[in-house]
């Protein structure tokens, strides 16, 4: 369920997360849904990748793409999603806080971010997308700046939950 979730399709069919979860986690206990390696399958059929932190680059090299060429530094998204059926890469980092501190000014970085995932993409012809999941802390009003900038570039964020249909993917069994 998504807990006043904003920043791009909404839903009330989702991922829930609790704190940072592994992403394939959070499919295995999703129903209809089952985990195979790092393939995310549903009833069975494969409908997409986890390919976060270094599982990103293997991905890459395996498709040709020297990340070394395309970008000076190497980036380690918390986790990352490639959606075959929509020819996208879903980047999402976790941010969950409980006291003020550092992850207010990562929050102002994501359209750096975006634009090199789309860079290192490019190649491939996969579109890419640039996601945060939030704690409820970040709906405090002081936050709503850095909210309404990430909306504003293009990214997107959402609160304890990521919504299935935003990622192009089928809704949990009942």
């Amino acid at each position: 369920m998504i807990k006043h979730g904003i920043g791009g399709a909404r839903t009330r069919v989702g991922l829930d997360f609790e704190g940072r979860v592994n992403l394939l986690l959070v499919f295995a206990k999703t129903p209809g849904y089952s985990v195979d390696g790092d393939l995310i399958l549903h009833t069975g059929k494969v409908v997409a990748q986890s390919i976060g932190k270094n599982k990103l680059y293997r991905f890459l090299e395996e498709r040709e793409v020297d990340y070394k060429t395309v970008l000076s530094k190497k980036l380690l998204p918390d986790e990352a999603l490639y959606v075959p059926s929509q020819k996208k890469v879903f980047i999402i980092e976790i941010k969950f806080q409980a006291v003020a501190g550092s992850v207010d000014e990562k929050l102002q970085t994501c359209d750096f971010k975006k634009r090199q995932y789309q860079k290192l993409f490019k190649p491939l012809g996969i579109e890419t997308e640039f996601i945060y999941i939030l704690s409820d802390w970040f709906q405090k009003p002081e936050y709503k700046d850095t909210l309404d900038f990430i909306k504003a570039v293009g990214c997107h964020y959402y609160f304890q939950s990521l919504p299935l249909d935003f990622l192009g993917l089928p809704k949990p069994q009942t």
